[in-house]
Protein backbone atom coordinates (compact mmCIF):
# COMPACT_ATOMS: atom_id res chain seq x y z
CA UNK A 1 0.00 0.00 0.00
CA UNK A 2 2.92 2.28 0.71
CA UNK A 3 4.90 1.40 -2.16
CA UNK A 4 1.45 2.42 -4.51
CA UNK A 5 1.63 6.09 -3.00
CA UNK A 6 2.73 8.33 -5.28
CA UNK A 7 2.57 11.87 -6.15
CA UNK A 8 -0.69 11.84 -8.05
CA UNK A 9 -2.68 9.17 -5.54
CA UNK A 10 -1.88 12.02 -3.17
CA UNK A 11 -3.09 14.91 -5.08
CA UNK A 12 -6.55 12.86 -6.33
CA UNK A 13 -7.70 13.24 -2.30
CA UNK A 14 -7.52 16.85 -2.60
CA UNK A 15 -8.87 16.84 -6.17
CA UNK A 16 -11.89 14.64 -4.65
CA UNK A 17 -12.80 16.75 -2.09
CA UNK A 18 -12.55 20.16 -3.99
CA UNK A 19 -15.01 18.50 -6.44
CA UNK A 20 -17.36 17.89 -4.20
CA UNK A 21 -20.16 19.94 -4.52
CA UNK A 22 -21.32 19.65 -0.50
CA UNK A 23 -18.16 21.67 0.80
CA UNK A 24 -16.40 18.47 2.45
CA UNK A 25 -13.40 20.11 1.88
CA UNK A 26 -14.14 22.69 4.42
CA UNK A 27 -15.53 20.06 6.51
CA UNK A 28 -11.80 17.73 6.28
CA UNK A 29 -9.68 20.73 7.29
CA UNK A 30 -11.83 22.88 9.59
CA UNK A 31 -11.43 25.82 6.86
CA UNK A 32 -12.43 27.25 3.62
CA UNK A 33 -9.83 26.24 0.96
CA UNK A 34 -8.53 29.74 0.73
CA UNK A 35 -7.25 29.79 4.11
CA UNK A 36 -5.57 26.45 3.73
CA UNK A 37 -3.70 27.52 0.61
CA UNK A 38 -3.32 31.19 3.07
CA UNK A 39 -1.72 28.74 5.54
CA UNK A 40 0.30 26.56 2.92
CA UNK A 41 1.58 29.66 1.84
CA UNK A 42 3.13 29.82 5.00
CA UNK A 43 4.12 27.04 6.54
CA UNK A 44 5.33 25.44 3.39
CA UNK A 45 8.71 26.53 3.37
CA UNK A 46 8.94 25.43 7.06
CA UNK A 47 7.83 21.83 6.13
CA UNK A 48 8.80 21.80 2.67
CA UNK A 49 11.10 18.18 1.99
CA UNK A 50 13.78 18.04 -0.63
CA UNK A 51 13.41 15.37 -3.36
CA UNK A 52 16.01 12.68 -3.81
CA UNK A 53 16.46 10.35 -6.05
CA UNK A 54 15.12 7.10 -4.26
CA UNK A 55 11.51 8.69 -3.75
CA UNK A 56 9.26 11.44 -4.17
CA UNK A 57 8.94 13.70 -0.91
CA UNK A 58 5.42 14.15 0.68
CA UNK A 59 4.18 17.28 -0.59
CA UNK A 60 4.04 20.29 1.89
CA UNK A 61 0.33 20.44 1.24
CA UNK A 62 -0.46 16.82 2.03
CA UNK A 63 1.58 17.32 5.38
CA UNK A 64 -0.47 20.31 5.84
CA UNK A 65 -3.52 18.14 5.38
CA UNK A 66 -2.28 15.09 7.55
CA UNK A 67 -1.89 17.56 10.52
CA UNK A 68 -5.32 19.63 10.19
CA UNK A 69 -6.99 15.98 10.16
CA UNK A 70 -4.92 14.68 12.93
CA UNK A 71 -5.81 18.05 15.07
CA UNK A 72 -9.78 17.91 13.67
CA UNK A 73 -10.47 14.07 14.08
CA UNK A 74 -8.11 13.01 17.47
CA UNK A 75 -7.52 9.66 15.15
CA UNK A 76 -4.86 7.83 15.73
CA UNK A 77 -1.85 7.86 13.67
CA UNK A 78 -1.75 4.10 12.90
CA UNK A 79 -5.94 5.00 11.80
CA UNK A 80 -5.01 8.21 9.82
CA UNK A 81 -1.92 6.02 7.70
CA UNK A 82 -5.35 3.76 6.07
CA UNK A 83 -6.35 7.11 4.73
CA UNK A 84 -2.90 9.00 3.41
CA UNK A 85 -1.26 5.61 3.09
CA UNK A 86 1.80 6.81 5.12
CA UNK A 87 3.22 5.00 7.90
CA UNK A 88 2.46 6.07 11.57
CA UNK A 89 6.04 7.03 12.03
CA UNK A 90 6.06 9.31 9.14
CA UNK A 91 2.75 10.84 10.17
CA UNK A 92 3.85 11.40 13.96
CA UNK A 93 7.13 13.54 12.74
CA UNK A 94 4.80 15.16 10.19
CA UNK A 95 2.34 16.48 12.50
CA UNK A 96 4.93 17.24 14.97
CA UNK A 97 6.72 19.12 12.59
CA UNK A 98 4.03 21.18 11.45
CA UNK A 99 2.37 22.28 14.87
CA UNK A 100 5.34 23.22 15.70
CA UNK A 101 5.63 25.51 12.20
CA UNK A 102 1.81 26.32 12.76
CA UNK A 103 3.03 27.35 16.22
CA UNK A 104 5.73 29.87 14.48
CA UNK A 105 3.89 31.39 11.74
CA UNK A 106 0.79 31.98 13.75
CA UNK A 107 2.46 33.00 16.97
CA UNK A 108 1.19 36.92 16.52
CA UNK A 109 -2.49 35.60 16.45
CA UNK A 110 -2.51 35.39 20.29
CA UNK A 111 -1.26 38.61 22.07
CA UNK A 112 -2.13 40.72 24.85
CA UNK A 113 -2.78 44.42 23.99
CA UNK A 114 -0.17 46.55 24.34
CA UNK A 115 -1.19 49.76 26.16
CA UNK A 116 -4.93 51.27 27.82
CA UNK A 117 -6.01 52.61 24.47
CA UNK A 118 -5.96 48.41 23.17
CA UNK A 119 -6.83 47.47 26.62
CA UNK A 120 -9.86 49.94 26.83
CA UNK A 121 -11.21 48.76 23.32
CA UNK A 122 -11.57 45.49 24.90
CA UNK A 123 -13.47 46.41 27.93
CA UNK A 124 -15.64 48.19 25.50
CA UNK A 125 -17.09 44.81 24.48
CA UNK A 126 -18.00 44.27 27.66
CA UNK A 127 -19.37 47.45 28.81
CA UNK A 128 -23.27 46.93 28.18
CA UNK A 129 -22.60 43.39 30.56
CA UNK A 130 -19.69 44.06 32.90
CA UNK A 131 -18.65 47.35 33.07
CA UNK A 132 -14.46 47.02 33.75
CA UNK A 133 -13.87 43.91 32.36
CA UNK A 134 -11.00 43.23 30.68
CA UNK A 135 -11.49 39.48 29.78
CA UNK A 136 -12.58 36.31 31.11
CA UNK A 137 -9.57 33.37 32.64
CA UNK A 138 -10.40 29.97 33.46
CA UNK A 139 -8.64 26.91 32.71
CA UNK A 140 -9.04 23.76 30.81
CA UNK A 141 -7.50 20.20 31.34
CA UNK A 142 -6.47 18.82 27.97
CA UNK A 143 -6.64 14.69 28.80
CA UNK A 144 -3.69 12.52 28.05
CA UNK A 145 -2.38 9.38 28.41
CA UNK A 146 -0.80 8.31 31.88
CA UNK A 147 2.83 8.92 31.74
CA UNK A 148 5.33 6.07 32.67
CA UNK A 149 7.31 6.67 35.65
CA UNK A 150 5.37 9.71 36.07
CA UNK A 151 3.59 8.93 39.50
CA UNK A 152 0.47 11.18 40.15
CA UNK A 153 2.23 14.38 38.77
CA UNK A 154 -0.09 14.51 35.79
CA UNK A 155 -3.53 13.32 37.54
CA UNK A 156 -5.86 15.36 38.48
CA UNK A 157 -9.34 16.07 40.36
CA UNK A 158 -11.41 14.22 37.94
CA UNK A 159 -9.75 11.64 38.21
CA UNK A 160 -7.57 10.98 34.73
CA UNK A 161 -4.50 12.48 33.32
CA UNK A 162 -4.28 15.79 32.06
CA UNK A 163 -1.97 18.52 30.97
CA UNK A 164 -3.47 22.54 31.50
CA UNK A 165 -4.52 25.18 29.38
CA UNK A 166 -4.94 28.34 30.74
CA UNK A 167 -6.46 31.32 28.86
CA UNK A 168 -7.48 34.76 29.09
CA UNK A 169 -10.52 35.56 26.62
CA UNK A 170 -12.07 38.30 25.01
CA UNK A 171 -15.71 39.03 24.13
CA UNK A 172 -14.86 37.66 20.91
CA UNK A 173 -14.62 34.55 22.13
CA UNK A 174 -10.48 34.75 20.49
CA UNK A 175 -7.68 33.92 23.40
CA UNK A 176 -5.22 36.92 24.22
CA UNK A 177 -2.71 35.15 26.72
CA UNK A 178 -2.42 31.25 26.62
CA UNK A 179 -0.19 28.77 29.00
CA UNK A 180 0.07 25.37 27.97
CA UNK A 181 1.94 22.22 29.86
CA UNK A 182 0.94 22.54 33.66
CA UNK A 183 0.84 19.10 35.06
CA UNK A 184 -3.11 18.32 35.76
CA UNK A 185 -2.48 17.70 39.89
CA UNK A 186 -2.00 21.66 40.15
CA UNK A 187 -4.70 23.92 40.51
CA UNK A 188 -6.24 26.63 38.02
CA UNK A 189 -4.85 29.10 41.21
CA UNK A 190 -1.44 27.52 41.31
CA UNK A 191 -1.18 26.78 36.94
CA UNK A 192 -2.54 31.03 37.31
CA UNK A 193 -0.05 31.63 39.96
CA UNK A 194 2.83 30.47 37.99
CA UNK A 195 2.08 31.90 34.51
CA UNK A 196 3.42 34.76 32.56
CA UNK A 197 0.24 36.53 33.02
CA UNK A 198 0.03 36.90 36.66
CA UNK A 199 3.83 38.34 36.55
CA UNK A 200 2.54 41.05 34.48
CA UNK A 201 -0.29 41.68 36.78
CA UNK A 202 1.94 41.96 39.88
CA UNK A 203 5.16 43.60 38.09
CA UNK A 204 1.88 46.09 36.65
CA UNK A 205 3.26 45.33 33.52
CA UNK A 206 0.52 44.97 31.61
CA UNK A 207 -0.29 48.82 31.22
CA UNK A 208 -4.05 48.57 32.05
CA UNK A 209 -6.12 51.01 32.44
CA UNK A 210 -6.40 53.24 35.66
CA UNK A 211 -9.10 52.57 37.92
CA UNK A 212 -12.39 55.31 37.33
CA UNK A 213 -15.66 55.88 38.65
CA UNK A 214 -18.27 53.50 37.16
CA UNK A 215 -20.39 56.25 36.87
CA UNK A 216 -20.85 59.49 38.38
CA UNK A 217 -19.92 58.59 41.92
CA UNK A 218 -16.17 59.27 43.09
CA UNK A 219 -15.36 56.14 43.72
CA UNK A 220 -12.41 54.41 41.32
CA UNK A 221 -12.97 51.36 40.78
CA UNK A 222 -10.42 49.07 38.98
CA UNK A 223 -10.72 47.07 35.62
CA UNK A 224 -10.43 43.06 36.40
CA UNK A 225 -10.43 40.24 34.75
CA UNK A 226 -13.36 37.73 35.76
CA UNK A 227 -12.39 34.20 36.93
CA UNK A 228 -14.22 31.36 39.20
CA UNK A 229 -13.60 30.16 42.88
CA UNK A 230 -10.58 29.03 41.93
CA UNK A 231 -8.47 31.59 41.32
CA UNK A 232 -7.49 34.49 44.00
CA UNK A 233 -8.97 37.69 44.97
CA UNK A 234 -7.04 40.24 43.40
CA UNK A 235 -7.29 44.23 42.86
CA UNK A 236 -7.68 43.39 38.94
CA UNK A 237 -9.26 40.09 39.76
CA UNK A 238 -12.96 39.66 40.30
CA UNK A 239 -14.52 36.22 41.31
CA UNK A 240 -18.05 35.28 42.52
CA UNK A 241 -19.07 35.54 46.13
CA UNK A 242 -18.84 31.96 47.64
CA UNK A 243 -21.38 30.02 49.28
CA UNK A 244 -25.53 30.00 48.36
CA UNK A 245 -27.26 33.13 48.00
CA UNK A 246 -31.30 33.69 48.09
CA UNK A 247 -32.95 34.74 44.95
CA UNK A 248 -33.12 38.42 44.51
CA UNK A 249 -29.88 39.02 47.15
CA UNK A 250 -27.19 41.45 45.85
CA UNK A 251 -24.72 38.53 45.76
CA UNK A 252 -26.71 36.37 43.85
CA UNK A 253 -27.50 39.34 41.02
CA UNK A 254 -23.68 39.85 41.20
CA UNK A 255 -22.59 36.51 40.67
CA UNK A 256 -25.13 36.17 37.70
CA UNK A 257 -23.54 39.01 36.10
CA UNK A 258 -20.24 38.04 36.39
CA UNK A 259 -21.23 34.22 35.02
CA UNK A 260 -22.76 35.96 32.22
CA UNK A 261 -19.51 37.48 31.31
CA UNK A 262 -17.54 34.32 31.99
CA UNK A 263 -19.46 32.09 29.83
CA UNK A 264 -16.98 33.70 26.38
CA UNK A 265 -13.94 31.24 28.24
CA UNK A 266 -16.07 28.59 28.57
CA UNK A 267 -17.51 29.15 25.20
CA UNK A 268 -13.77 29.11 23.31
CA UNK A 269 -12.84 26.04 25.19
CA UNK A 270 -16.17 24.50 23.89
CA UNK A 271 -15.78 25.67 20.18
CA UNK A 272 -11.81 24.67 20.05
CA UNK A 273 -12.59 21.06 21.54
CA UNK A 274 -15.80 20.60 19.28
CA UNK A 275 -14.10 21.86 16.32
CA UNK A 276 -10.41 19.90 16.82
CA UNK A 277 -11.75 16.96 18.71
CA UNK A 278 -7.99 16.00 19.26
CA UNK A 279 -8.89 17.84 22.96
CA UNK A 280 -11.99 14.99 23.16
CA UNK A 281 -9.92 12.23 23.31
CA UNK A 282 -6.79 11.32 25.96
CA UNK A 283 -3.87 12.01 23.41
CA UNK A 284 -1.23 9.67 23.43
CA UNK A 285 1.90 12.09 23.34
CA UNK A 286 4.64 13.26 25.90
CA UNK A 287 3.87 16.15 27.76
CA UNK A 288 6.05 18.62 25.62
CA UNK A 289 4.69 17.22 22.35
CA UNK A 290 0.88 16.94 23.52
CA UNK A 291 1.40 21.16 24.70
CA UNK A 292 2.54 21.74 21.36
CA UNK A 293 -0.82 20.56 19.68
CA UNK A 294 -2.82 21.87 22.38
CA UNK A 295 -1.19 25.35 21.60
CA UNK A 296 -1.50 24.80 17.29
CA UNK A 297 -5.41 24.23 17.96
CA UNK A 298 -5.34 27.68 20.44
CA UNK A 299 -3.76 29.44 17.30
CA UNK A 300 -5.74 27.71 14.36
CA UNK A 301 -8.87 28.86 16.66
CA UNK A 302 -8.04 32.56 17.09
CA UNK A 303 -6.71 32.29 13.09
CA UNK A 304 -10.62 30.86 11.96
CA UNK A 305 -12.65 33.17 13.86
CA UNK A 306 -10.69 36.23 13.03
CA UNK A 307 -11.18 35.24 9.08
CA UNK A 308 -13.55 36.03 6.63
CA UNK A 309 -13.62 32.85 4.71
CA UNK A 310 -13.71 30.44 7.82
CA UNK A 311 -15.37 32.18 10.27
CA UNK A 312 -19.09 30.67 9.58
CA UNK A 313 -17.45 27.85 8.62
CA UNK A 314 -15.64 27.15 11.90
CA UNK A 315 -18.45 28.67 14.45
CA UNK A 316 -21.47 29.29 12.37
CA UNK A 317 -24.30 30.91 13.64
CA UNK A 318 -26.00 29.63 16.84
CA UNK A 319 -22.99 27.54 17.37
CA UNK A 320 -21.97 30.28 20.49
CA UNK A 321 -23.70 30.79 23.29
CA UNK A 322 -24.39 34.92 23.08
CA UNK A 323 -25.42 37.93 25.85
CA UNK A 324 -28.36 40.27 24.83
CA UNK A 325 -29.73 42.48 27.22
CA UNK A 326 -27.23 40.70 29.89
CA UNK A 327 -28.70 37.24 29.50
CA UNK A 328 -27.30 34.53 28.13
CA UNK A 329 -28.67 32.58 25.01
CA UNK A 330 -27.45 29.41 24.74
CA UNK A 331 -26.57 27.79 21.80
CA UNK A 332 -27.86 24.93 22.24
CA UNK A 333 -25.17 23.01 20.74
Amino acid sequence: MHRKRTLNTMEEIFSDLLAEPSNQFQGFVRMSAADFELLLSRVGPLIEKQKTKFRETIPAKIRLAVTLRYLATGDSYRSLHYLFKMSHQVISNIVKECCAALIYVLKDMIKLPENENEWLQKESEFKDTFPHCLGAIDGKHVAMVSQIHSGSEYFNYKRSFSIVLMALVDRNFCFMFCDVGNKGRISDGGVFRDSVLFEKLQTNSLHLPQPKPLSDDDVNVPYVFVADNAFPLHPNIMKPFPGEHSEGSTQRNFNRKLSSVRIVVENAFGVMSARFRVLKKPITLQPNKASKVVMACALLHNFLRKSCNSRSIYSPSGYIDTIVNGEIINSGT
